[in-house]
């Protein structure tokens, strides 16, 4: 190895260490939050892209920026629930979400049980939030990339999108932007995420279960 290979490595594995600090600043156990969707503005308003939403608006409180590439996905790093946490939404495309999720848990030595993902379900009716601790993808090929990194130990949150109506496919339905009178519902599905991300913090994935698998009134 020649003197700038050793001299760009010494500074790589410096910058590592560095964004390990900032991830673990203080103390608590270590989580990932992971919203799944696909990148490009065209995807930006698709139900497929809710996971993504969550993040942003779990960022939004918290006053994190996710504007830092690292390992395929944006992240932000802060501390939430007393926890230090790293938001991600993966910029590899849906079908390629594991491919930034499987890297970034093993750089920040995250096991499964403390990557909490969030996404899309078809198979829940609109507007309900279903947290899970641990599963298959359901056919979700965005979990089942996540899955061929982490295995199904791992945590979700899956919120609501319904499924199509008639014969339209479901690929093109979940590429849909959500139609104008389903955003007051989609405002509250994504506030509910929230408080679900934050009480699986707090106090644990059964006591999120106990509290937000509850059929709405």
């Amino acid at each position: 190895m020649d003197w700038f290979k050793q001299i760009r490595q010494f500074l790589r594995m410096n910058n590592d260490d560095r964004q390990r600090e900032a991830a673990n600043d203080g103390e608590g156990e270590r989580f990932l939050i992971v919203g799944l969707g696909n990148t490009g503005r065209n995807y930006a308003g698709n139900r497929h892209n809710i996971g993504f939403m969550a993040v942003d608006r779990l960022a939004a409180k918290y006053g994190l920026l996710s504007n830092r590439v690292q390992n395929k996905a944006l992240v932000a790093n802060g501390r939430l629930a007393n926890h230090p946490v790293i938001l991600a939404k993966p910029q590899t495309m849906m079908n390629g979400s594991g491919d930034a999720v499987g890297p970034l848990a093993k750089f920040y030595k995250v096991p499964p049980a403390n990557v909490l993902v969030i996404y899309d379900e078809i198979d829940i009716d609109f507007g309900m939030v279903r947290i899970r601790e641990k599963g298959s993808s359901g056919g979700h090929n965005g979990m089942r990339s996540v899955i061929q990194h982490l295995g199904q130990e791992f945590p979700r949150i899956r919120l609501g999108v319904g499924r199509p109506n008639g014969k339209m496919p479901v690929h093109a339905y979940v590429l849909q932007d959500f139609a104008k009178d389903d955003l007051p519902l989609v405002d509250e599905m994504l506030e509910t995420a929230v408080a679900a991300v934050e009480t699986f913090l707090s106090e644990g994935i059964n006591m999120a279960m106990n509290k937000y698998n509850t059929k709405r009134s």
